[in-house]
């Protein structure tokens, strides 16, 4: 009588170097997120319907060029947009001219488009150990960082033939900005304070702008380009608590980490400044009354602000942070008013 066959035990198979299983399901633990975990949901629809008649291969490359530019989170080239656009009404001293209104704004989207393009390329290595930027193109390979550099240069170039079409001061300063733009996202790795970095960044639109209408930067100009700074600190520092943890894990530095347990009051400091900066911007423009309401609503949405990070919960924190937009709409509102009062 033969003896009984052995049960032929399964052969383990190498796992495939594509990530993917024998059948060719994709291994879900191994998948990196294909968009980052503060895309705007509303944003990446539009960007979805506006894209949807491209070809397949096409349009996933154009969104995730998009998504390198911060085009699904808006909100980052609003708070570039309204420190601009105070400085353009203030400049005029009414309705701002409409070729330095188009050629700022343009320029506003295209300069902070560029900034998140080297900003990733130089986080390339720091963003996948992130959770919030682990979905951001370069980390999750979607974009290499050559096509980060190249798209990067191109958004510089275009916006430097807009501001061809201003006066040589304007071109002049225009250098600085590129310099402050190219050097923010390199600076969060020497000092604990890139938010300042980023403020003169994000602000410089503002001497620009006053040179571009009146041709020369005045004081008041000079009040309001600090005032940004003081504002970028607040936001960034909010939006920074919320990666605070991963920051310090990965040898990162921010504001956030420097301040430590002291954030909350070192914030509610930092408000109370812009607010006083602003009331001097106020003074020295002869601004009237609906520019006074501006700022004392522009208080209580600070105060409410406090209120949504005192546990410094991350969503909060977040929510925190996009929640400067209303201030910078308050602001430019009471200023619009206010001449237009005079």
């Amino acid at each position: 009588m033969s003896p009984p066959p052995r049960k032929r035990q399964p052969r383990k198979t190498a796992p495939s170097p594509s990530g993917r299983s024998r059948a060719g399901a994709p291994r879900v633990a191994e998948q990196k997120p294909r968009r980052p975990a503060d895309s705007s949901t509303r944003a990446t629809r539009v960007l979805d319907w506006l894209l949807q008649n491209l070809p397949p291969r096409y349009r996933e490359k154009a969104l995730d060029y998009l998504v390198l530019t911060r085009m699904d989170r808006p909100i980052g080239a609003l708070l570039l947009l309204w420190p601009t656009w105070w400085a353009l009404w203030l400049a005029a001293g009414d309705f701002p001219p409409w070729k330095p209104l188009i050629i700022f704004t343009l320029g506003v989207f295209a300069m902070r488009a560029a900034g998140c393009a080297i900003n990733d390329y130089a986080d390339r290595k720091l963003d996948p150990q992130v959770a919030r930027t682990a979905g951001r193109p370069i980390a999750s390979g979607r974009v290499t960082p050559r096509e980060a550099l190249i798209v990067f240069a191109v958004l510089l170039v275009f916006a430097f033939l807009l501001v061809l079409f201003t006066n040589a001061l304007t071109i002049k300063l225009s250098f600085i900005g590129a310099a402050l733009a190219a050097a923010y996202p390199f600076s969060k790795r020497y000092t604990h304070m890139p938010q300042v970095v980023l403020g003169a960044a994000f602000g410089w639109s503002i001497p620009m702008a006053f040179a571009a209408v009146g041709g020369n930067v005045p004081p008041v100009a000079w009040l309001l380009f600090i005032g940004n700074i003081l504002w970028s600190v607040i936001y960034d520092t909010e939006y920074a608590m919320v990666d605070r943890e991963d920051d310090i894990k990965a040898g990162a530095k921010s504001t956030a980490i420097l301040f430590g347990d002291a954030d909350l009051p070192i914030l509610g400091v930092l408000m109370g400044t812009f607010l006083l900066t602003m009331l001097f911007v106020g003074q020295r423009a002869t601004l009237g009354w609906p520019y006074w309401i501006g700022l004392l609503i522009a208080a209580a949405l600070f105060g409410y602000q406090l209120w949504l990070i005192r546990h410094r919960a991350k969503d909060a924190c977040l929510t925190a942070f996009r929640h400067n937009n209303w201030l910078g709409l308050t602001l430019w509102i009471g200023i619009v008013l206010a001449l237009a009062v005079r």
